[in-house]
Order: C-alpha cells, then structure tokens, then sequence
C-alpha cells in the first residue's frame, strides 16, 4: 500500500496543473497515467492564448510553441470571408506542440514534487474510512494507492469520476467528434493567421479548422455534432481536405480521433475527497470547444484547494465546494452562461452565418463598439437577433 495525500489521474495539461499546484502548497502528490507517453496521443486543434497562460503563471516556451498566432480567418459557408488580425486585436496566442507541452506541464509538476507513474491504469477505485483507496496496474505489477483526496482528469465522461458516484456523462448532442490530422504542404493564408470554416457543408453543429505550425505544416480537422451527421468524423475531414483549397497538396502525417464535451459545466464536480477537472468536469468553451486553459484554470483551482484541505485536515465536500467558487472568481464568473450562448449558435443555419460574415466585414475592426456588434445581429432572422442581443447585453 502506497500512501499519498492527493492521487492525480491524468497527466495532461490538467492533471499536471493540478498536481503541481497540489505540491506547490506542501501537499505529497501522486500522479498516475495510463499511457506510455504523455501528451500522445493528442486530440485537439492545439491553440491557445496567451493571456490564458499569462492567468496561470506560465511563461511561453519556444519549445512547445510551434507558431505565434496574430488574428484568424472565419469563412462563411457560401465563401465569403472575414478576416480579423493584428490591426485589430490586441492579444494575440499560439499554436502548441502538444507532445512537448504536455511534457512540459508534467516536468513542472515533478519539479514542485509531485511523482508521475506513467503506463499506469487505475483498475477500481473505492471508499476508504479517510479517502480513497486505487487499485492500480502498470506493466505485470499491481498495487494500492490509499489518498485522502482525488482529483480527476482522466478526459470526458470521466471514468474515475463515475467510480466515485458522480454524473459525468455527456448528452450524445453535446459530445463533438473531433478529427485532427497533422498535415504539410498545407498553403495557409498567413502562419499567423488561423481558419476556420463554417456550415453544414463540411461540419454540422461544428465547424473546420486549420492551424498553421510553420513550414507549410499544420493542424487540420474538424468537430461535428455526432447527432446532426450522417457521415462520420473522419468522412467529413477527408472531404474537407480534398475540397478545400488550402489542402489539395496536403499530405497526412499524423490522424487522430477523440471526444470534444460542449455540455458545460457539470452539475456536481466535487464531492467528499474528490474534485473533476478539465474535460471530466466539462471546463470546456462549449461555444468553441476549447478546453486547454480552462481546463488549467481547473487544474490550478484544484490544486490549490487540495492543498488548503490536506494543511486543514478537512477533505469533506463541505471544504472543497471551495473548488468551483475559486475556479468561476478566476474565469471572471463567465463559465456558467456559456450554454446558453452555444445553444443559440447550435441553431444557426448556413444563410445565417453568411448574413453575420456579410455584416460583420462592413464594421471597422479596429474601432469596435457594443452598438457595432449588436448590428451585426440584427442581420439574423427577428427570432435569433433578439436572443443573441439578449445575450451579448448578458456578458457586459
């Protein structure tokens, strides 16, 4: 029997947050993952923001970063598009490789102290008088793993999590199927700039993406709402390579395939000596589908919480509901409205996005102001205009 204070599962981005955070606060850390790897396979767009990173105290790395992004492209489903770059956004972001990130992320939390059991799967996890108790297989070894507090962030539809009684799972029409490949001779627009491309002709409820990583290479893929295809995933990205004009000379490198949860925020992610996080807990942009920095800031609440609890002795959920209140004063408490904005865009049809595309490269970019954008809603039909200028009003 291994004893620890707090058990990560999952040494992802998350996972690593939380560990390191844990351990930071004087906390013994474990952290387990099943594969041999970590940060392979990957299974996203790889894009994130810097001021994301700058909220969590990271520091950018010209190892992880594959390229600086300034701005994006949105193409409407009849061609038109918009282009929005540095003249007139201030932040700007980056194009990870995630293998190395992941690695990263996961070095960061051994050098706070945390310890990484990598090709390890936990098998069954039960109820213990002061925790939780992990039965834990890695190569032709099986052992326990007694902790007073576990932090979940083993992925969507959260395996741990539902062993420990708690609801993760995810309505089939807010579970995105998500196809990336990693692709060269990609001609992309600009390096700085990455697309998107919207409508029922290549994604449904979703959209397409390209992410350029330098040197004609780039990620491309596409999430659709597994509810609204009849094609797979994978049928969609392969048409959509084959079509569009930035891909025709494109070659495969690297296919992945995984799950993208667009629910929002679970209802419970807490419990006596266990927190969610990341993708088990759904902090997830369920308008996008980005999930890297929330899920951090997940992480980093977590972690930080955990740590508070095992210096107090108290891992009961009446200390760590702590968990979510930190983690929504940290995304500035706008999480939980989310949904609400994915629903209105989920009901978007091909001729609105071209009205919002059309209206939207009418305004000055650079001079921007609540009346502007409102405009640019009242292109869609009486129904949606409302709603969306309800909404926008909702989030000032």
């Amino acid at each position: 029997m291994i004893e620890t204070d707090v058990l990560v599962v999952g040494a992802g981005p998350v996972g690593s947050t939380a560990a390191k955070h844990a351990a930071k606060g004087g906390a013994k850390v474990i952290v387990v993952d099943r594969k041999s790897e970590i940060g392979s396979p990957k299974r996203c767009a790889e894009g994130i923001y810097d001021r994301g990173l700058q909220w969590l105290g990271i520091e950018p790395d010209e190892r992880w970063i594959a390229q600086t992004i300034y701005g994006g492209v949105i193409y409407a489903p009849n061609g038109d598009s918009l282009t929005v770059d540095e003249t007139a956004l201030p932040e700007h972001g980056y194009v990870l490789e995630r293998k190395v990130f992941d690695k990263h992320m996961a070095m960061d939390a051994a050098r706070a102290g945390a310890e990484i059991k990598i090709k390890t799967l936990i098998s069954n996890i039960r109820r213990s008088d002061n925790g939780f108790i992990a039965t834990c297989e890695s190569m032709d070894e099986t052992y326990e793993i007694s902790t007073k507090i576990l932090i979940a962030a083993d992925g969507p539809e959260s395996i741990i999590g539902k062993m420990a009684g708690l609801d993760t799972t995810t309505p089939p029409k807010y579970m995105m199927s998500c196809v990336p490949y990693e692709m060269c001779n990609v001609d992309c627009v600009r390096d700085e700039l990455i697309e998107f491309y919207l409508g029922e002709e290549y994604a449904s409820g979703g959209y397409a993406w390209i992410f350029p990583k330098g040197n004609g290479v780039a990620n491309v893929g596409l999430g659709i709402a597994g509810d609204l295809s009849e094609k797979t995933a994978k049928e969609c990205l392969d048409k959509f390579v084959k079509t569009c004009p930035h891909t025709q000379n494109a070659q495969p490198v690297e296919f992945n395939v995984g799950g993208d949860p667009i629910s929002g925020l679970l209802d419970k992610i807490y419990d006596d000596n266990i927190m969610l996080c990341g993708d088990a807990a759904g902090q997830v942009d369920p308008i996008e589908g980005g999930g890297i920095i929330l899920g951090m800031m997940g992480g980093m609440a977590a972690g930080q919480v955990a740590a508070s609890a095992i210096k107090e002795g108290d891992y009961s959920a009446n200390k760590l509901k702590e968990y979510p209140d930190k983690f929504n004063e940290s995304t500035f408490n706008v999480v939980p409205k989310l949904p609400v904005a994915r629903d209105l865009v989920l009901e978007l049809k091909d001729k609105d996005f071209n009205k919002l595309v059309e209206a939207a490269n009418k305004l000055d970019l650079t001079n921007v102001g609540t009346k502007d954008v409102i405009k640019v809603f009242l292109k869609l039909p009486p129904r949606l205009s409302l709603k969306f200028t309800k909404l926008f009003k909702m989030f000032l």
